[in-house]
C-alpha cells in the first residue's frame, strides 16, 4: 500500500493543464424562470413529502410535522399573493433576514413568485453593514426571523437614510406589536389576488433577469452585491441535479443547517425542491450531531471543521476508555482504505492486502459502525465545502464507510464551480468543473471561471472590470488542474506571504495542517514583511476546556473570557508545539514557525472574526492582534 499522503501527488506533467470544461446536462431553454422549477414538481407529485418542520421550542426528538411539495406551494402562493397586494410590483427588492428555517423557504419563493428580487441578510449582520446593504438594494419589503430583526431593519434603515420596507415577521413575541404585520396578516391581505394575476407576475421574468443579488459575508473587506441570475439558480440546480442522481433522489434526505443567506444552502435548497429531496431545517449547527440520529439523513452539507470534531469526539471517548493506541491505529487503516478505494475508482482490478482487510473488518465492529449509527447510519455522502479539507480527514470518513464529495465555489459561481463525483474521488481535489461551467488557470496560478453558474456582475459596476479578464471570473483562488481536469486548491492569491528576506509562501498548506488538530479552530501564518515566520493559533475553547478536564487540569478563564484574550497553559502549549513541529517537517526550513501565541474569540467578538459559514476573517484578527504579533517579534 503507498503512502497515503503521497499516493496521489500530481506529477508536473498532470499539473500541466490550463484549462477544463463540462458541456451541460440539462437544456434549460424551455424553463421561463426559478419559479418553474416548483410549479413543475408541485405538479408532478404534489403529495411527495418536501419538508420536516418543527415547532418553536420543540425538542430534537418530538415529532417533526411533514409538509408535502403540495402544501409548500400552496403557503408560497398565499404569501406572493399577499406580497403583491401589499404593493411589490416586478424587479422590487425583497429583503429576508431570519435563521435557517421552514418559513426563509417559503419567504424565498414567494418573493421570486411575486416577480420580486430577493436580497437574503445575515441574522448576525451589525448594523453599519445591514445600513449599507438596505442603502444599496434599497428594499420594498422585508421578512424577519424575529420582532428584534425587524426592529434592527428599522434601525437599520434609518442610518441608511431611507423609509423602512414593509416588514413581515415569522415568530412576533406579540402579533399586536409587529413591526408592518405578521406572516398571517400577508397571508390575509393576498385574498383580494386571483389566481391568474399571480400567475401573470409569476411567469414574468425571464432566465436573464436577476433572480437574487447577494452579499458576500466580507472576510476581507466591505460585502460586495453579486447580481444572481434566474439562468444561474436554475442552469446550477438542474446540472448539479442531474450530476448527482445517485445523491439527490426522492427517497433521500437531508439537514439544512448553513446559513440560507449562503447561496450553497439556498442552492442545495433548490436541488432538493426541485428532485423531491426531503429537507429539514436546523438553525442552530450545534444541534446537528443530536438532530442525525433522529432525522437520519442520506446527504448532507458540512464544513471541514465538524468532521473534526465528529473524529475528535470519537477520539476523546477512546482515550477516556484507554483505548487510544487502538484508536489510532484504527485511523491509519480508516486512511488506508479511503486510500485503497481511491486507488479502486482509478483500476477496479485493484484489491486490498489480506492484513489491511482484516484489520478493517476489526476497527469497523469496534468503531467504524458506532460512528457511522452516531451520525443517523444512513448517510451515503457527505459534501465538504467552504475550507480546505485535509486529505487524511477525507480517506478516513471514507474509510469508514462515508464518502466525501469535495467541491469548490463561491457566491459569484452559484454554489459549487467544481466538485469529485462518486466513483471518482480523490482527497485533496475539489473535482472537475460541474456541467456548464468552465475552469481556467492564469500564467500566475489564479483560479478563472465561466460558465452556467458565474454571475452577472457586482452591483458596483466599479468593482466589474477588475473581476472579470477575458470573460473569465477572478476568483482571487490559486490552483491547479491534473490531466483529468480536476482542481487542486493551492491558497489565494492575496494570502502570499512576501518575507523581508524576499521569500514568497504560501500559508494555507501550513495553516491547513494545524487547523486538523482538534484543539485548533484557526491558524494564521504571519510574515509578510517580516524577517521569519510566526503564527497565531485561535482555540476551540470548548475543546480544549474537555481536553484539559480530560487531564484532570482546570481550564484557564481565559478560554471563557470576552474580547480576544491570550491563552496561556502548560499543557496546551505543550500539546500544540508537538503539531507546529510537525507541521515545521513537512515545508523547508526557511518556511518553519519560529514563534507563536494561543488566542481566544470570545463569544462577543465571533461576528466580528468569524463569518456566519465559520470562515475566518484574518486581515480583522491580524489587525486587531498588532501588539501580540509585534512582540513575536521583538
Amino acid at each position: 500500500m503507498k503512502d497515503p499522503a503521497q499516493a496521489h501527488s500530481p506529477t508536473s506533467a498532470e499539473t500541466s493543464r490550463v484549462e477544463a470544461s463540462t458541456p451541460p446536462l440539462v437544456d434549460i431553454s424551455g424553463i421561463r424562470n426559478v419559479t418553474d422549477l416548483l410549479a413543475a414538481r408541485a405538479a408532478k407529485a404534489p403529495d411527495h413529502i418536501a419538508f420536516e418542520t418543527r415547532q418553536p421550542g420543540a425538542e430534537l426528538t418530538d415529532p417533526w410535522q411533514q409538509i408535502s411539495t403540495g402544501e409548500f406551494a400552496g403557503e408560497v402562493e398565499t404569501t406572493a399573493r399577499g406580497l403583491i397586494a401589499s404593493g411589490v410590483e416586478a424587479g422590487d427588492t425583497a429583503l429576508i433576514i431570519a435563521g435557517t428555517q421552514y418559513r426563509w423557504a417559503v419567504a424565498d419563493l414567494a418573493a421570486l413568485y411575486a416577480g420580486a428580487v430577493v436580497v437574503p441578510a445575515y441574522d448576525t449582520a451589525p448594523e453599519a453593514q445591514l445600513a449599507g446593504i438596505i442603502a444599496d438594494a434599497r428594499p420594498v419589503a422585508a421578512f424577519a426571523g424575529t420582532q428584534e430583526i425587524a426592529d434592527r431593519i428599522v434601525s437599520a434603515a434609518a442610518a441608511a437614510g431611507q423609509a423602512p420596507p414593509s416588514i413581515w415577521v415569522f415568530e412576533p413575541d406579540d402579533d399586536a406589536a409587529a413591526t408592518g404585520g405578521t406572516m398571517r396578516d400577508l397571508a390575509a391581505a393576498g385574498e383580494t389576488v386571483s389566481a391568474e394575476r399571480l400567475e401573470a407576475r409569476r411567469s414574468q421574468a425571464t432566465l436573464d433577469d436577476i433572480a437574487t443579488v447577494v452579499y458576500t459575508s466580507g472576510t476581507t473587506g466591505t460585502p460586495k452585491g453579486a447580481r444572481i441570475t434566474h439562468r444561474n439558480l436554475v442552469g446550477q440546480v438542474l446540472n448539479i441535479g442531474a450530476a448527482y442522481r445517485e445523491v439527490v433522489t426522492e427517497a433521500g434526505n437531508t439537514i439544512l443547517f448553513l446559513p440560507l443567506t449562503h447561496v450553497l444552502g439556498r442552492a442545495l435548497q433548490l436541488i432538493c425542491i426541485a428532485n423531491g429531496m426531503r429537507v429539514a431545517h436546523l438553525a442552530n449547527p450545534k444541534d446537528v450531531v443530536q438532530a442525525l440520529a433522529v432525522l437520519q439523513p442520506t446527504f448532507l452539507v458540512v464544513v471541514p471543521r465538524v468532521l473534526e470534531r465528529i473524529q475528535g469526539a470519537a477520539a476523546a471517548s477512546a482515550a477516556e476508555k484507554k483505548l487510544t493506541p487502538v484508536w489510532n491505529a484504527a485511523v491509519r487503516v480508516a486512511e488506508d482504505w479511503g486510500s485503497f478505494l481511491e486507488d479502486r475508482d482509478r483500476d477496479h482490478a485493484a484489491r486490498p492486502k489480506f492484513a489491511l482487510r482484516v484489520q478493517h473488518a476489526l476497527f469497523d465492529r469496534l468503531f467504524y459502525g458506532r460512528l457511522r449509527a452516531v451520525m443517523g447510519g444512513k448517510i451515503a455522502y457527505l459534501l465538504s465545502g467552504a475550507a480546505t479539507l485535509q486529505p487524511g480527514l477525507a480517506r478516513f470518513f471514507r474509510g469508514i464507510g462515508v464518502p466525501i464529495i469535495e467541491g469548490y465555489g463561491l457566491t459569484e459561481t452559484t454554489a459549487p464551480l467544481t466538485g469529485g463525483r462518486p466513483g471518482a474521488l480523490t482527497a485533496g481535489s475539489v473535482g472537475a468543473p460541474l456541467p456548464g461551467n468552465s475552469v481556467r488557470i492564469s500564467d500566475n496560478g489564479e483560479v478563472l471561471a465561466s460558465g452556467v453558474g458565474v454571475f452577472a456582475g457586482y452591483t458596483s459596476e466599479a468593482l466589474n472590470a477588475a473581476a472579470f479578464v477575458d470573460g473569465y471570473f477572478r476568483t482571487g483562488d490559486l490552483g491547479s488542474l491534473n490531466s483529468d481536469g480536476a482542481l487542486t486548491l493551492t491558497g489565494r492569491l492575496n494570502s502570499i506571504i512576501v518575507t523581508s528576506t524576499g521569500r514568497t509562501v504560501s500559508p494555507e498548506p501550513w495553516e491547513t495542517a494545524i487547523e486538523a488538530h482538534p484543539l485548533v479552530a484557526h491558524a494564521v501564518l504571519v510574515g509578510t514583511d517580516r524577517p521569519y515566520l510566526t503564527a497565531i493559533l485561535v482555540l476551540d475553547a470548548e475543546a480544549a476546556a474537555g481536553w484539559l478536564r480530560g487531564r484532570g487540569e482546570t481550564p484557564p478563564a481565559a478560554l471563557t473570557a470576552h474580547g480576544l484574550p491570550r491563552v496561556s497553559d502548560p499543557g496546551l502549549e505543550a500539546e500544540l508545539d508537538a503539531a507546529i513541529t510537525a507541521a515545521n517537517a513537512a515545508v523547508p526550513p526557511s518556511e518553519h514557525v519560529q514563534y507563536w501565541r494561543m488566542v481566544c474569540i470570545g463569544a462577543d467578538r465571533a461576528d466580528d472574526f468569524v463569518t456566519p459559514t465559520m470562515k475566518l476573517k484574518r486581515q480583522a484578527l491580524i489587525d486587531a492582534l498588532r501588539p501580540v504579533i509585534d512582540e513575536l517579534y521583538a
